[in-house]
């Protein structure tokens, strides 16, 4: 009859010690009478704790994110009467950072040795941002395409009322969804070897063009701003923002009306840029409305992060105006 051969009988504890070091891997033991904790180096490193031979389950919980601290303890706590393998995933914070941490064990006594559970800790910070990022990016993917269709509706609206004649709307609207394809190519990235994507000017004329009217009424939207250049990252962000807020102006605001205009117009002071985009001539504005959509969420995230300014609105029965300020360097990068 054969024996069984563990890893034990073919590595050392040393070359054990070194694989599990090498993978990032932290040991910990739970003596389930006394609820002490013990835990190896690198248990102790992830953790942000110094070494301690008395250490128990409140001394970590106070590391827990707040948010998760009742949702763990309930875990651990149903480990000892719930059989099988678990997994639970929970944010740690070390000093000024916060991190992810996966503990992974079996339950309901399985494998107990001397009155004592064990099991190990897994750094899965990495993992995590990376699902959130993703997350974030089909969140993000799904706004773009309710807004398209939404603009895509609102021109077709708009090149009804100007147009006479079958073949003079095919052609009006045509134009304008090309013009929204060469706009819509600016709220993405541009390749690397393009380097400085365009003047401001042209940026915001290339992104507004859909939106203006082809008619006897054409001018509509009027742009004067300062004449300098944008980087490929500052363009990508300002046309995010010129789109979010076009966007929202063809279905609710001036752009949405025949008689709608839209100004925007820049000055630069020290090393700002202030732009400002003022409507007039559509729906008149009666409450407020509440900023906490996806896109409006978005415009202060990416505005605060990426061009290191800000964006406020005022409300005015004529319209909407929006003050954006930028950083010249941010804009240039």
């Amino acid at each position: 009859m054969s024996e069984t051969v563990t890893l034990q009988d073919i590595w050392t504890q040393q070359e054990i010690r070194t694989a599990i070091d090498a993978a990032s891997v932290a040991l910990w033991r739970w003596d389930v009478d006394s609820n002490n904790f013990n835990m190896d180096a690198q248990g102790f490193s992830l953790w942000g704790l110094p070494w301690s031979d008395e250490l128990q389950f409140e001394h970590l919980s106070a590391q827990i994110h707040p948010a998760d601290r009742d949702r763990v303890r309930a875990a651990f706590i149903a480990t000892r009467s719930v059989s099988g393998a678990y997994e639970q995933d929970f944010r740690i914070i070390v000093k000024d950072d916060v991190k992810w941490v996966s503990s992974r064990g079996r339950g309901a006594d399985e494998g107990i040795v001397g009155r004592a559970m064990y099991g190990i800790f897994l750094d899965v910070t990495g993992r995590k941002q990376a699902e959130e990022g993703h997350e974030l990016l089909a969140g993000e993917m799904s706004h773009r395409v309710q807004n398209l269709l939404a603009i895509a509706s609102g021109l077709t609206a708009l090149t009804s009322r100007s147009a006479e004649t079958v073949a003079e709307m095919t052609r009006d609207l045509t134009r304008r969804l090309t013009a929204l394809g060469r706009a819509h190519n600016l709220v993405r990235p541009l390749p690397a070897s393009q380097g400085t994507a365009a003047l401001l000017g042209d940026v915001i004329t290339v992104l507004l063009a859909p939106y203006d009217d082809l008619g006897a009424f054409s001018g509509r939207i009027r742009v004067a701003v300062p004449r300098m250049g944008v980087g490929e990252h500052g363009a990508t962000i300002l046309a995010m923002v010129i789109h979010e807020l076009a966007t929202n102006s063809v279905k609710h605001g001036a752009l949405s009306s025949d008689y709608g205009m839209l100004d925007i117009t820049g000055v630069t002071r020290q090393d700002k840029l202030e732009l400002t985009w003022a409507e007039t001539g559509g729906p008149v504005v009666g409450e407020p409305p509440v900023l906490n959509g996806f896109g409006s969420k978005m415009l202060v995230n990416i505005i605060k992060s990426d061009l290191k300014g800000s964006i406020t609105y005022s409300w005015y029965p004529s319209g909407l105006v929006a003050q954006i300020n930028a950083d010249l360097n941010a804009l240039a990068t």
